[in-house]
């Protein structure tokens, strides 16, 4: 087991990764910018190194300020988290360059997986259901829109290197694809510094559902079942469950089995999680696959009762993945909703200073934070202050405690979407899970 791990992030998941660290016994090290020096990652750590000023990219996006901290600090390994460096290829090759370990997957494939279209063709090779659609980025609009006529509209335009809903547009016919066409090539060269597009059948009224997969890079790999990401605002999940209400066994059985066939073809070591689209049939086809932990990773620790920073530690370690796939057993039901610091109403951030904090407590609740009373919300990152979690036998019950949850949790001195939370809960169509990509959007506004 490693001596030594360095953290490549801040936040909740930052110190996610410090306390499963500790469990195992390794000293931990923290990175931070000028402005998160008050934050509780940087207090937990062992060692803490400044590695640069607010912004992200002079700061956890500065390749040479973390590998120079990580040399600093004589660690054996770093942990990205998710987001900043997470899915960045040349980072992971880097550290690997180093002699640093990569906590992560190896570089060819968050290269591969980083783009879409790419990544989409191979898991098709892999017997993968993929959704109808272009064979790999289109030339021209012209050569697009004829690809969209033979699969018939509504489409869905996609930026190859795209991600969190950048560089996406849906056409509804001939007469809007064009504008939708060059609206998200634009995006898409703004955001990613690549005008590569793709064209895809799109599904209507589908449910957002992914696998965590993991494997040990020599040819095994497991699932650890689904989770349901449908509730979204602009393709940024709010809520996330696990397992979803919604597949049959033979269906969560057969979607498992293709994923972990997939991640075994590719050799793929560590954590991911492979992204699907069902429809009302049960029909899935392959989105696309994040090569890191995911932030909503949670709720399938909570039922399989399985820590998965741990198990990627002791991967990323050599440790032999000794767990057998009878061995995963679904266990009860979990929720998470990710509160941030917006308005529930307009969704704008809202940064400032937490006047009073208090966090639910109670058998089947977790809370994943960096926040205390008295911290201050910065402006310069994501709004996302803390994730909520809650576990029951039946999905009932997880809910009940959810709303019990919410209802205990005060954050003062700045707004959040605790309410909003509270008012997807008590809505009819979730209480019977009737959910699908457009719930926020159809009973939201």
């Amino acid at each position: 087991m490693f001596e030594k791990v360095l953290v490549a992030n801040r936040g909740e998941i930052a110190l996610r990764v410090l306390r499963a660290c500790k469990e195992l016994g390794i000293k931990t090290v923290a990175v931070y910018s000028e402005a998160d020096k008050e934050s509780l990652h940087v207090a937990f750590a062992d060692e803490a190194v400044c590695i640069g000023p607010y912004q992200s990219s002079k700061s956890y996006l500065d390749i040479k300020s973390i590998i120079a901290a990580a040399e600093i600090a004589n660690v054996d390994a770093i942990h990205p988290g998710y987001g900043f460096m997470a899915e960045n290829a040349s980072f992971a090759k880097i550290c690997e360059e180093c002699g640093f370990k990569f906590i992560g997957p190896k570089a060819e494939h968050i290269d591969l997986m980083g783009n879409k279209s790419r990544a989409k063709d191979v898991m098709k090779g892999f017997g993968v259901p993929t959704v109808p659609g272009s064979d790999g980025p289109v030339a021209s609009a012209d050569e697009a829109l004829k690809i969209a006529k033979a699969i018939g509209f509504p489409v869905m335009i996609k930026a190859s290197a795209g991600g969190g809903g950048k560089g996406m547009r849906v056409a509804l016919n001939e007469m809007s694809f064009l504008n939708s066409f060059q609206l998200a090539r634009s995006e898409s060269l703004n955001a990613f510094n690549s005008d590569e597009i793709y064209i895809e059948k799109f599904i209507e009224n589908p449910r957002h559902i992914e696998i965590q997969v993991f494997g040990d890079g020599k040819g095994k790999g497991l699932h650890f079942f689904e989770r349901e990401c449908s509730i979204q605002r602009r393709h940024q999940k709010l809520l996330e469950e696990a397992p979803s209400s919604a597949i049959s066994e033979a269906t969560r059985n057969k979607m498992g089995e293709i994923s972990v066939a997939a991640i075994e073809s590719l050799g793929y070591e560590n954590a991911g999680t492979i992204e699907y689209l069902v429809d009302d049939n049960e029909n899935f086809y392959f989105m696309e696959m994040n090569t890191r932990i995911q932030v909503e990773h949670p709720v399938t620790e909570m039922i399989t009762g399985y820590d998965l920073v741990v198990l990627q530690l002791r991967i990323a370690a050599g440790e032999p993945l000794t767990i057998k796939q009878e061995d995963i057993k679904i266990i009860g039901h979990a929720i998470e909703c990710r509160i941030n610091a917006e308005d529930p109403e307009t969704f704008r951030p809202c940064p400032g200073k937490i006047d009073g904090y208090i966090v639910p407590g109670g058998f089947g609740v977790r809370v994943d934070s960096n926040c205390y009373q008295g911290y201050t919300v910065l402006p310069y990152y994501d709004s996302m202050i803390a994730k909520l979690i809650t576990f029951g036998k039946t999905r009932e019950m997880a809910v009940a405690r959810m709303r019990r949850a919410l209802g205990e949790y005060v954050i003062d001195g700045i707004k959040s979407t605790i309410p909003l939370h509270e008012r997807i809960l008590e809505h009819h169509a979730f209480i019977k899970g009737d959910i699908t990509t457009a719930f926020i959007e159809k009973y939201f506004g």
